[in-house]
């Protein structure tokens, strides 16, 4: 079944990048528009002022579904994509460009859903077999597999979009998708793990990412879907007085008469000025965790909860 406006589709890759247009793209972002990207390849082919291009809008990530709105005929999609909320934009998800080979046509579920896990592994791979072969690495944390059986030897069969048979992964790197909402130390020990993971712009997985990307990662490892930037972060949480904010809240940043720009993940409990967070910094670009310099704190707008 081919891609047609109008109708789902499904990403295929276990990383697909979301672009502005398709003539946005540049010669060094060869890697990330073949048929079966190289992610990892693609960000070390970045310099320092490739990482903020403007180009890049966000990531998605294998099983991720999408609306297909618009068909080019060298090979290109634009689509809504619907787990990443993005109410400025187009009330129906985050709006963008993807290589059509990167999707393929969404087909309805026969029967009941199967039980649904989530990769907790920040990277993994996918084998043929129990202890074969490596098929599909590139697994990235936050992606959901649904189970296609039980586990054998250490290993799971998990069912993977445009694929007839199950692939297998080690066991220990899947966990079930949460029904609860996470503790704080939950969320944090997994938004830690990305620590030192280069800034992308747009970047939305453990290869790379963004500030607004960071957030909406960790909590997607606990089944919550929060928007994709940060000003609709801010609007899609609830707003605390300064002080009253305890690890695992979100701050957020904006300069005089600017909308929000950034946000970060507090890491401890203020004590007066001084206050730490986890975040993805464009500065340094990295993801850090670091006490609130003056100049950022001179821009800081607000605590939320989500």
């Amino acid at each position: 079944m081919e891609l047609q406006p109008g109708r789902e589709a499904v990403v295929r890759v276990p990383v697909a990048t979301l672009w502005t247009a398709p003539d946005a793209v540049r010669p060094v972002d060869g890697p990330a528009l073949a048929d079966d990207p190289d992610v990892p390849a693609w960000l070390a082919g970045l310099d320092h002022d490739q990482q903020v291009g403007d180009c890049v809008l966000s990531q998605l990530l294998i099983g991720e579904r999408v609306l297909v709105t618009e068909r080019t005929p060298d090979g290109w999609v634009r689509v809504v994509v619907r787990d990443q909320p993005a109410a400025k934009l187009d009330p129906r998800g985050y709006p963008g460009w993807l290589p059509a080979a990167q999707l393929t046509a969404a087909t309805p579920a026969a029967g009941p859903s199967a039980a649904p896990l989530v990769v907790d592994a920040t990277v993994t791979p996918l084998h043929a077999a129990p202890h074969g072969p490596v098929t599909l690495p590139g697994i990235v944390l936050g992606t959901r597999l649904p189970a296609a059986g039980r586990a054998v030897d250490g290993w799971r069969p998990v069912h993977v979009t445009g694929r007839a048979e199950p692939l297998w992964v080690a066991e220990g790197d899947l966990v079930p998708l949460p029904a609860e909402r996470p503790e704080a130390k939950e969320l944090l020990a997994v938004a830690d793990r990305l620590r030192g993971l280069p800034y992308i712009w747009g970047g939305l997985s453990s290869h790379g990412i963004d500030c607004s990307g960071l957030v909406h990662l960790a909590w997607r490892r606990f089944g919550v879907s929060l928007p994709r930037d940060a000003d609709d972060q801010a609007e899609a949480t609830s707003p605390l007085a300064l002080g009253d904010e305890r690890p695992g809240d979100l701050y957020f940043f904006a300069r005089p008469g600017r909308r929000i720009h950034h946000v970060g993940i507090v890491t401890a409990e203020p004590h007066g000025d001084r206050r730490r967070m986890l975040h993805a910094c464009y500065r340094q670009r990295l993801v850090v965790e670091e006490q609130l310099p003056a100049d950022r704190l001179a821009t800081l707008v607000g605590a939320h909860r989500v």
